[in-house]
């Protein structure tokens, strides 16, 4: 009877040593995988073409405008006090209207003077006016073909 108990001691023993080891290998696991986490440099983000003085979290946000009269008050107040940037990129029908594709960003702004662009579809210009990042259009003061 003794000797079954010291082995049942014996057991038990081995059992909540092993359970401990368990767990504290499982703690340093996961320590492990939040380390190279912790101390990996933040990347930086690559810079994108948004004109400096818009901010680029606008650009994300197109929220979604439930009728024209509102629209046409948030983008005059978008443009109150902007300055007109020049755009570069060839102009192009998407979706039955004419736009102003960039080779850089990648982007498609939507011209909101289709008489003026009508002449330049498929040719590389320069548009300069301001932009509307809740439309993403570009109200256009002026468009000269690149040579």
């Amino acid at each position: 009877m003794n000797k079954f108990l010291v082995r049942l001691s014996l057991a038990a023993a081995m059992t909540m040593g092993v359970m401990a080891l368990g767990s504290s290998a499982n703690a340093q696991d996961q320590q492990s995988s939040q380390e190279p986490a912790a101390t990996t440099p933040p990347q930086q983000q690559q810079p994108t073409a948004t004109p400096p003085d818009q901010a680029p979290a606008a650009a994300a946000e197109q929220p979604q405008q439930p009728n024209e009269s509102q629209s046409n008050e948030t983008q005059s107040n978008d443009m109150k006090g902007q300055d007109a940037k020049s755009f570069t990129g060839q102009v192009a029908k998407e979706k039955g209207k004419l736009v102003l594709r960039d080779p850089v960003t990648k982007m498609s702004y939507k011209l909101d003077d289709q008489d003026k662009a009508a002449s330049y579809v498929g040719k590389q210009v320069k548009v300069t006016g301001k932009l509307d990042m809740n439309s993403n259009t570009i109200q256009v003061e002026s468009i000269e073909p690149i040579s």
